[in-house]
């Protein structure tokens, strides 16, 4: 009878056990090359594969197993590694962005203004209302004007509603919303821009914006249109920065330096030595067209993609309170003060003092800040002949009540 061969069984069991070694070893240096990423994750992981392939080989004598078995081992293993690898990786990078995440959800701004919080009629509004023993002026029964305006002025547009319309629901749809025919709608929110393209096509009736930008006014002289503006309300245009910016202050001039890329280093202004990042809103919203006025004759720049801001003036307030990308506490932008410090209650940010006069309502009222303006109710000329309520709403806007309400709300009133 044939003994065992100790020797090779002890050579085996030895070759067993440096395989399981490299296993291990090889899964701890998959874990550090993660840590690096790109390039030298890439190299590292091509060393593995390479010095793991002349192990198995190697050993394969030793072990005396068959071609079979070892191909399937090695592919085996090398899926399992790489498996251990991809999943650690991903697990650092959702752990990464949800730590970016949170360092970009800053307490000081709504990173979403909800204006279902200023709808009218509505349980919990905190639209402005009159006191329940007040008689109001106006009230409509039927052929309410259809309404539409800035964001920022939702809050006054539907404090009238609430005033003079029947009870009823006005709710907005939501964002998201697919299946809304908007022509059904009395009182939307579409911003600036699109509420021009609304009134000029005749699916509005009034909407409550800031002054009208030159491609809208082309595009209501194409279409025959004649714009009526009645100045209802008084705000600011604002700039802001982020609160660890020591720059507290800058002239027009200087605004209009950055916004023409004649400056372009706060140092140049009494701050830091680090480059300004001068944000931008799209093309027809309110502030981009308040900008292009602030602007006169000199010609504003035209920004990289990534410095522009579309859709709400919420994000461009969110991106200059943001610190985590790309050295944020040194952006700029701009806004309306009633939007700025109601509506977005952003305390991550600093207003500037403009040729050395805070933005305040007082100094919009005795008129010393520059880039103070009305807003205005806009309607198409002879409309009123249709329906007769929207020149009374209008009026009654202008009286007492009306501008008791704009006032309430936060915005100065014309008196």
């Amino acid at each position: 009878m044939e003994k065992p061969n100790t020797t090779s069984n002890v050579i085996r069991g030895c070759g067993i056990a440096i395989l399981v070694l490299l296993l291990i070893g090889t899964i701890f240096v998959g874990f550090i090359a993660t840590a690096f990423g790109g390039v030298v994750a890439f190299c590292f992981m091509s060393i593995i594969a390479v010095f793991w392939v002349f192990c198995i080989f190697s050993l394969s004598n030793i072990l005396k197993l068959k071609p079979r078995l070892i191909l399937f081992g090695s592919i085996e293993t090398v899926l399992i590694i790489a498996f251990i690898i991809t999943d650690t990786h991903y697990s650092r990078e959702q752990a990464r962005i949800r730590q970016i995440e949170s360092e970009m959800r800053l307490p000081g701004v709504n990173q979403h203004i909800n204006l279902q919080d200023y709808e009218p009629f509505s349980v919990g509004s905190r639209v402005v209302r009159f006191n329940d023993n007040e008689e109001i002026t106006l009230q409509f029964t039927d052929n309410l004007p259809r309404l539409d305006g800035a964001t920022a002025l939702y809050p006054v547009y539907s404090a009238f509603v609430q005033a003079v319309y029947p009870s009823g629901d006005y709710s907005l749809p939501q964002r998201d919303s697919t299946d809304i025919d908007y022509r059904d709608l009395i009182v939307r929110c579409s911003t600036t821009g699109t509420a021009y393209e609304n009134l000029i096509k005749g699916e509005v009736d009034i909407i409550f914006v800031a002054g009208i930008s030159n491609e809208h006014n082309t595009l209501a002289q194409r279409n025959g249109i004649e714009l009526e503006f009645t100045p209802i309300g008084r705000d600011a245009f604002v700039f802001f920065v982020n609160s660890a910016n020591p720059v507290n202050s800058l002239t027009t001039a200087q605004i209009r330096d950055i916004y023409s890329g004649e400056i372009t280093n706060w140092k140049e202004l009494g701050g830091e030595d680090v480059d300004i990042f001068p944000y931008q809103r799209e093309v027809n919203s309110g502030s981009q067209t308040a900008m292009e006025n602030l602007m006169v004759n000199t010609p504003l720049m035209r920004p990289p993609m990534e410095d522009v801001v579309e859709y709400t003036m919420e994000a461009m307030i969110f991106q200059v309170e943001s610190t985590h990308h790309r050295n944020r506490p040194n952006a700029i932008g701009y806004s309306f003060l009633y939007f700025t410090t109601e509506m977005a209650s952003a305390d991550q940010i600093k207003l500037l003092s403009l040729d050395g006069v805070a933005p305040t309502r007082e100094n919009i009222v005795n008129g010393t800040y520059p880039q103070s303006g009305y807003f205005y109710a806009v309607t198409v000329k002879g409309s009123d002949e249709d329906n007769p309520n929207i020149s009374a709403f209008i009026e009654w806007i202008l009286s007492e009540q009306g501008q008791y309400l704009i006032e309430k709300t936060g915005y100065t009133p014309l008196n």
